[in-house]
């Protein structure tokens, strides 16, 4: 009897010991997958961060925002939070800082975020969105000689949209900004999911630390809206070369 009584104890001894080891574990690796989180997006614990808001082209004034746009910066805040940050929400307009001070996500294309414009200009100087909406054929996102164009949703073909992922890392260290700049807001949606889905996908490609940027594909938005995101190519070394000047014309 006191051989059972005694092989009881030692098994649930033992049941006690491994379910507290494997909380332990598991503690343990929520906290590491918490530090990667928080070193990739450049967010440690208690720091506030930009949410950089783009205008709603089609909107009634300056101040309107697209609900897709706003389901992504809802996305972005629960990120934010989930690295024990706090996201500070700023219009395009009103940001008067430079980049390192505080990690960013600038959200939307050139055509709604002043701030986008910036970016670019400065850190991603092969990029040029082509878009004019008094042309019938559809925008391009341009990245050096590769050209990348919307493709309309049609009885036969599924269409799509693309969308510009790109982190920026200052020189001399400091915070990241993440610029997600799509065709439209579905497709800024679509990438922003995409970044917070497939982080542990994009440190693989990517690395942990420094610049990149790459090309997503939104498929049929019209149907999928921005659940479907395919990787489409990874244009860091265009993106950031300065295009060629042109040659001055000679004189005749």
């Amino acid at each position: 009897m006191k051989d059972i009584l005694l092989n009881i104890a030692i098994g649930l001894a033992t049941s006690a010991i491994g379910a507290v080891a494997g909380l332990l574990l598991q503690s343990a690796l929520r906290r590491r997958a918490a530090a990667r989180r928080q070193a990739f997006f450049g967010l440690p614990a208690g720091t506030e961060c930009l949410l950089v808001v783009p205008r709603y082209m089609g909107g009634s004034g300056n101040r309107s925002v697209h609900r897709d746009d706003v389901s992504a910066l809802m996305e972005l805040a629960v990120l934010v939070e989930s690295c024990s940050a706090r996201p500070e929400i700023v219009s395009h307009d009103q940001v008067r800082q430079g980049l390192g001070r505080q990690a960013e996500f600038c959200l939307g294309g050139p055509t709604s975020n002043e701030r986008t414009v910036a970016h670019l200009g400065w850190r991603l100087p092969g990029v040029r969105f082509d878009y004019d909406p008094d042309r019938p054929d559809p925008g391009a996102i341009v990245v050096g000689d590769r050209e990348f164009r919307e493709e309309p949703t049609g009885p036969d073909a599924p269409g799509c949209r693309y969308a510009l992922l790109a982190r920026l890392d200052p020189e001399g260290g400091g915070r990241p900004v993440f610029l997600i700049a799509g065709q439209n807001a579905v497709a800024n949606h679509a990438a922003v999911r995409y970044l917070t889905n497939s982080q542990r996908d994009l440190v693989h490609r990517q690395g942990a630390h420094g610049t990149f940027a790459v090309v997503l594909r939104v498929v049929n938005p019209e149907r999928y809206g921005p659940d479907v995101v395919e990787f489409v190519a990874d244009v860091t070394a265009s993106a950031t070369a300065t295009p060629a000047a042109a040659a001055p014309a000679r004189a005749s």
